[in-house]
């Protein structure tokens, strides 16, 4: 999942039958067309989306006005990847030359032998060394490189700067364990007036992604290095049950209606009844434009627990039928449109903050180095946003062990949904035997796959 739940991304995928591959999804079998090499990608935004669809459009323009050799034909996406047609246009030989994936895609594209090996030309992508590493080994599998990503977001604690005044808090030191967050949820939960301290998700495998997060907040993993048995039946898988469990019944701070989604906790927050939910910085637009908050309210802090939080994100592979020159090409139209610090379609502050995008989030946080300092000089100057509330968050996630999500996430969630779920609504749950069940289901899992 992403850091909405539903991986909110600009584009709609249009699926091309396969008679009509060739032609309409992928490029000639040179790459080449009327003397220039043609490459496809996707994730281009809908019409709907007018003005990213502008952007996207004029940055292509752009792009093949510099390298009038290339010919970029874009195809738009909602999602940029759809999980029930995915492995059937690798398969069917519909994908782009230049595909949009998650992070969680890489592995899996490279074993069933779809994804071009992008190693000896990586050095061409001038942008490569300034992306931070840990989200590049992403793409990189038995030392090869298979992909270049394109943006990332980690997990925090959302919370609403006005409830902690109420509360007697100060909204400049936000929780940073978990000691602290429910202490201070039962706090702003004795405001009253339906106000609750602390949400969490349980349901619709949301649950089972937020159990993920906090136990890589407490140090846990979900399943073994080698991605073989479950690894959730510790202390740690036990702390994050016995935590919510304890917030729900003997603290009261989590309210009595359950069985919560995103849209759920997110229209809570918005209508400033919630005080703290984990999240990242791209649900605080989502907060202000769709569910009545303010930015000047909504604030950022790391993941509680001081030893993890789990990452998401997204990036770009190459079709295994690429040509050399396609690739090349590819490289090039990644480097100008999403990873040039400041510029792009991505970095363009100045042009986001005059169509009232928000401006000064602390992520998508792609870069290190100069070129990070670049991108966040570029992104303050242009900022609409209240940057100072997000401060922290900067200053403290950047330290944490960085964890994507665990293999076949989403029939693992489903399990832990379970888990999550008869805690914070049955009083008498055996969290022992709640963590046991989960893990022999978690592990006939991994079994299968």
């Amino acid at each position: 999942m992403t850091s909405t739940g539903f991986r909110r991304t600009f584009a709609a995928l249009s699926v091309c039958s396969l008679a009509l591959a060739a032609s309409a999804c992928g490029s000639g079998d040179d790459g080449s067309s009327g003397g220039k090499t043609r490459i496809t990608v996707n994730c281009e935004p809908p019409k709907s989306a007018k003005v990213d669809r502008g952007f996207f459009e004029q940055d292509v323009a752009a792009f093949e006005k510099k390298h009038p050799d290339i010919d970029v034909v874009a195809h738009d996406a909602f999602p940029c990847q759809d999980p029930k047609t995915f492995d059937a246009k690798l398969a069917g030989g519909q994908m782009e030359d230049v595909f949009y994936t998650y992070f969680t895609d890489a592995g899996h594209v490279v074993d069933i032998h779809q994804a071009a090996d992008l190693t000896p030309y990586v050095k061409e992508l001038k942008s490569y060394a300034t992306i931070q590493k840990q989200l590049r080994d992403i793409y990189t599998v038995d030392g090869k490189i298979y992909g270049i990503p394109r943006t990332g977001y980690s997990m925090g604690l959302i919370y609403n700067r006005k409830l902690f005044q109420k509360a007697g808090l100060d909204p400049d030191r936000p929780p940073t364990t978990w000691e602290e967050v429910r202490a201070d949820a039962k706090k702003i939960a004795a405001l009253g007036g339906g106000t609750v301290g602390y949400a969490d998700y349980s349901a619709q495998n949301q649950g089972g992604w937020h159990f993920t997060a906090e136990l890589y907040s407490q140090g846990g993993d979900v399943v073994s290095a080698d991605g073989r048995k479950a690894t959730i039946d510790t202390p740690e898988g036990r702390a994050v049950l016995q935590n919510l469990h304890d917030m729900r019944w003997t603290d009261d701070s989590m309210g009595s209606k359950q069985l919560l989604v995103i849209n759920d906790v997110q229209q809570m927050m918005g209508s400033g009844k919630l005080g703290m939910y984990l999240s990242a910085p791209d649900n605080i637009p989502i907060l202000v434009k769709e569910k009545g908050g303010d930015y000047k309210d909504l604030a950022l802090a790391p993941m509680p627990g001081g030893k993890g939080t789990l990452i998401g994100g997204d990036g770009y592979m190459f079709n295994k039928h690429d040509t050399p020159a396609q690739i090349r090409a590819g490289l090039k139209w990644l480097d100008h449109m999403f990873l040039t610090p400041g510029k792009g379609f991505l970095g363009d502050y100045a042009r986001a903050k005059k169509a009232n995008a928000p401006v000064g989030l602390p992520e998508p946080r792609l870069f290190t180095g100069a070129a990070d300092a670049t991108d966040q000089q570029v992104k303050k100057a242009n900022a609409n946003v209240p940057v100072e509330n997000y401060q922290a968050f900067l200053d403290g996630n950047q330290s944490l062990q960085m964890k994507i999500e665990p293999p076949d996430a989403q029939q693992i969630y489903s399990v832990l949904d379970g888990a999550v779920s008869a805690v914070l609504t049955k009083k008498d749950a055996d969290i022992d035997q709640l963590l046991k069940d989960a893990s022999g289901k978690i592990d006939g899992i991994l079994a299968r796959s």
